[in-house]
């Protein structure tokens, strides 16, 4: 991972601080003892009355049926799974979700105002080079109201992505995290209050974040599953596969060589693009990371494939993107041409082309 990545620290060694947690996960931290610990939470939170005693967010994919999985048959709990849908989605991830389901869970879909959705994905594409904000700050948002209303004190996410993939350490050390963590951290600090200026609360209701009052009386543990369990991707794709039945593209994904993670919908291929184009590395570099931690590719395979497959233009899905945000294509190109990094990238044919090159 390079330099320019959001939040991304580095030892005296130049080595990252995901590199450094994959070395950590080995060798320091004492997994048996978090274990336990998540045992200690499931029966604090098991419910007494027959309400559900754990919230999990899912879409279907590999790392929400792994650890739904694990919640309901390992651990014993009585989870209700919430699946907070995308403005536009993939045949297939709408099939594995409904695959999820039908294997024996509870599950709310919660579509959010199509209308408001994209008109916060508009101004958040143009504005901050974010498409798929809209629906980031919803499956925070809606999976906490949702726990409130339903009086589920205990939710667990996937993996903390920032410690696994590289960002900020703060919760490196800590099973649970805040309402605070949610804004900054996993919403870049961008809140849909800025948005009141269009929109009544009432119309943002998906995506105002509950107050610190209101977080405070349902004393929300939010967790991590990575943080009891050493987390691996591919080893969640075999489960998933294994029990659900999952499916994955019949080719790979735009601008990587992986075919199994996240097909739920064609704003996460722009929304790579639009990494790449701002921080100089893409969806490639992220997946050949993933899998040199580990340990399934040395890093001049790595390095191959990067330079093959990571400066990928989503082409096939241009028209739907302009339908969604209702622009002109030369208005969606401008909106590229303000986030590309100027440092990293010079414009040829019309296309954005690196001036530096992975080695």
């Amino acid at each position: 991972m390079p330099h320019t990545r959001p939040r991304m620290t580095f030892n005296d060694e130049g080595v990252c601080n995901a590199c450094q947690w994959a070395e950590d996960k080995k060798t320091n931290v004492d997994w048996n003892a978090r274990w336990k610990q998540l045992e200690h939470y499931c029966e604090k939170y098991r419910s007494k009355d027959g309400n559900f005693d754990i919230l999990l967010p899912v879409s279907g994919g590999k790392d929400s049926c792994y650890v739904s999985y694990r919640i309901k048959h390992d651990l014993g709990m009585h989870p209700l799974a919430v699946s907070i849908v995308p403005p536009f989605t993939f045949k297939i991830g709408d099939k594995n979700l409904d695959n999820f389901i039908a294997h024996g869970y509870d599950c709310i879909k919660i579509y959010p105002n199509i209308k408001i959705s994209k008109k916060i994905a508009r101004r958040a594409f143009i504005e901050h080079g974010q498409p798929l904000m809209s629906w980031i700050i919803a499956v925070q948002v809606a999976v906490f109201k949702t726990a409130i209303n339903f009086k589920i004190p205990f939710i667990m996410f996937g993996e903390e992505g920032e410690m696994e993939y590289g960002g900020s350490s703060k919760l490196k050390n800590s099973p649970f995290y805040e309402r605070d963590d949610s804004i900054k951290i996993y919403c870049s600090n961008i809140q849909s209050k800025e948005y009141l200026d269009e929109f009544s609360e009432k119309e943002l209701y998906w995506w105002i974040y509950p107050s610190e009052e209101e977080f405070k009386k349902a004393q929300l543990a939010i967790a991590h599953w990575s943080y009891f369990e050493p987390w691996n991707p591919y080893r969640n794709y075999l489960i998933a596969k294994e029990k659900f039945g999952l499916e994955e593209r019949s080719r790979p994904s735009i601008g990587t060589y992986t075919n199994f993670a996240q097909t739920d919908t064609p704003i996460f291929d722009l929304h790579h693009y639009l990494m790449y184009l701002k921080f100089g590395f893409g969806r490639c570099s992220a997946d050949a990371s993933i899998d040199i931690r580990r340990g399934a590719l040395d890093r001049d395979q790595a390095v191959e494939l990067v330079k093959k497959f990571d400066n990928a233009y989503p082409e096939p899905y241009i028209d739907r993107y302009l339908e969604f945000f209702d622009m002109t294509k030369k208005e969606f190109d401008a909106v590229l041409d303000k986030h590309a990094n100027k440092n990293l990238f010079k414009k040829v044919n019309d296309r954005w082309t690196p001036t530096f090159e992975v080695e």
